[in-house]
C-alpha cells in the first residue's frame, strides 16, 4: 500500500479524528498515486496515521479508518452493517408509515464520499469521491446480501463526481429492474423520481420539519417556497391547512408537487395552487399579509467559501422579503444548507433581516436534517441543513 507523508505538526487533525486530509498538509507521497488509491497516512516520522482514498484535489484524502485494517469485503459489509443497525434502532427499517430513509450518511457513518438512500426497496447510491465509486460492484452486493427483496440498486453521481481525462460520469442502474417507485414517510405516498429528480430523488433530511410544519398548519394559509415535490405542502394540508401555494421556477417540480397532492385525496387538491414562477419574483409581487405561515428552503445559496458573502445576501434577502410580507404573529420556517453557512451566520442573518424589516421576532425552534442523517462529532462540516422556527409580529 502506497504511502503519503503529512507535513510535521499536520497530523494534528488526524489524531482528533478528522477524516479529511487536505493537499497543503502533504509533505510527499510515493510515485504513481492515482485517483481512487488506498493509501497510508503517515505522519512526517513515518508513523501510521489512517487509511483513506486519494484523490488529487484539494481534499487529498478521504480516511474511512484511523487503525491499519484490510479493506476487504467484510471491512465494508460491516461498515453498511452497522449503519443498517444504527437506522434499526431509531424505528426506519421496518416501518410500514416511512418506507424511505437515508442507509449512508457519508462521514457520519465512517463512509466518507458515499450516500444511500432507500425507497420501498430501491436503492441509490450517490458517490461522492472517486475511491467510493470504484467499490460500486462490492456494494451492490452488501445491500443485495442486507436486503435480499431488494428491486433495483441505481448509481445517481453523474453530477456529484467530477469528469477527468480518463472518466466521465453516468447515472446507471447497477441491479434489478427500476419502475415507478411510491415510498411513504410518517404515512403520507410520495411519488420519487429517482432518475430525472433532484438529489436522490426526495430531500429525507427534512422529514423532521416536514412533519412540524403539519402539527403547526391547521386553519393558516400557508406558502411553500422552492417547494420541489411538494414536502412540506403534503404535510400542511394533511394538517389542516385552509389553503397552500406551491411555488418553483421547475415545471417538473411543479408536477411532481400536484401529482403528490393528488395522491392525499380528499379535498387536498382544492386547498392548493402551484405556481411555476420564479421564487425571488413571486415574494416581490404577491400582497402583504396574505400568509400566516410561509417556507423557505431554497438551494444552497454558498456552496463554497469564496463565495460565502454572497450567499448571505442572498439569504438576508430573501428572509427580509418573507418577514415583510408574513401575516403579523406568523410563523416562518427558514432554511440554509450552505456549507458555508453555520448556524451562527444563519442566527446572524435572521437577525439582521429581522432588524432591517423592524420586526420583533422570536425564535421558537432550531431545526437539522432527520435522525438517519448523524454527523460525526470530529466532522462538523457534515452539519450542514439549518433551520429556524420564527415567530414574527
Amino acid at each position: 500500500m502506497k504511502r503519503i507523508i503529512l507535513h510535521k505538526g499536520k497530523e494534528k487533525s488526524l489524531l482528533r479524528f478528522h477524516p479529511w486530509v487536505f493537499s497543503g498538509a502533504v509533505a510527499k507521497m510515493d510515485r504513481g498515486i492515482g485517483n481512487g488509491e488506498i493509501v497510508e497516512v503517515c505522519d512526517h516520522t513515518g508513523a501510521f496515521l489512517a487509511l483513506g482514498h486519494y484523490h488529487d484535489n484539494s481534499i487529498a484524502v478521504r480516511v474511512f479508518s484511523f487503525e491499519p485494517v484490510t479493506p476487504d469485503y467484510d471491512f465494508w459489509r460491516d461498515k453498511l452493517l452497522r449503519a443498517f443497525r444504527f437506522r434499526q434502532s431509531i424505528g426506519l427499517t421496518d416501518n410500514p408509515d416511512t418506507t424511505m430513509y437515508r442507509l449512508v450518511n457519508g462521514e457520519g457513518d465512517g463512509l466518507p464520499g458515499l450516500i444511500i438512500d432507500l425507497y420501498d426497496g430501491n436503492a441509490v447510491l450517490q458517490f461522492h469521491s472517486f475511491g467510493m465509486y470504484q467499490l460500486r460492484d462490492v456494494f451492490v452486493q452488501c445491500l443485495q446480501e442486507l436486503f435480499p427483496n431488494l428491486r433495483s440498486i441505481y448509481n445517481k453521481s453523474g453530477l456529484t463526481l467530477g469528469e477527468t481525462e480518463q472518466f466521465t460520469p453516468e447515472d446507471e442502474l447497477l441491479f434489478g429492474e427500476l419502475g415507478a417507485v411510491r415510498a411513504k414517510e410518517n404515512g403520507i405516498a410520495f411519488n420519487i423520481d429517482i432518475q430525472g429528480g433532484q438529489k436522490t430523488g426526495f430531500f429525507l433530511d427534512q422529514r423532521d420539519s416536514r412533519a412540524m410544519v403539519g402539527e403547526l398548519a391547521r386553519g393558516r394559509n400557508v406558502l411553500n417556497m422552492f417547494c420541489y415535490s411538494g414536502g412540506f405542502s403534503t404535510y400542511a394540508l394533511r394538517g389542516g391547512a385552509a389553503h397552500v401555494d406551491s411555488v418553483d421556477i421547475s415545471r417538473k417540480a411543479i408536477e411532481l408537487t400536484e401529482g403528490n397532492i393528488q395522491l392525499l385525496g380528499g379535498d387536498a387538491p382544492q386547498r392548493h395552487t402551484a405556481y411555476c414562477k420564479d421564487v425571488f419574483a413571486f415574494l416581490e409581487e404577491m400582497p402583504s399579509q396574505q400568509y400566516d405561515l410561509i417556507v423557505l428552503d431554497p438551494p444552497a445559496f454558498a456552496k463554497h467559501h469564496r463565495v460565502k458573502e454572497q450567499g448571505i445576501k442572498g439569504y438576508r434577502n430573501i428572509n427580509r422579503k418573507a418577514m415583510s410580507k408574513l401575516k403579523p404573529g406568523g410563523l416562518l420556517f427558514t432554511f440554509s444548507c450552505s456549507q458555508a453557512i453555520s448556524i451562527d451566520d444563519f442566527r446572524t442573518i435572521a437577525f439582521s433581516a429581522a432588524a432591517m424589516e423592524n420586526k420583533t421576532v422570536r425564535v421558537v425552534h432550531q431545526m437539522q436534517h432527520a435522525l438517519d442523517h448523524p454527523v460525526s462529532i470530529y466532522h462538523p462540516e457534515g452539519d450542514y441543513l439549518k433551520g429556524l422556527l420564527l415567530a414574527v409580529e
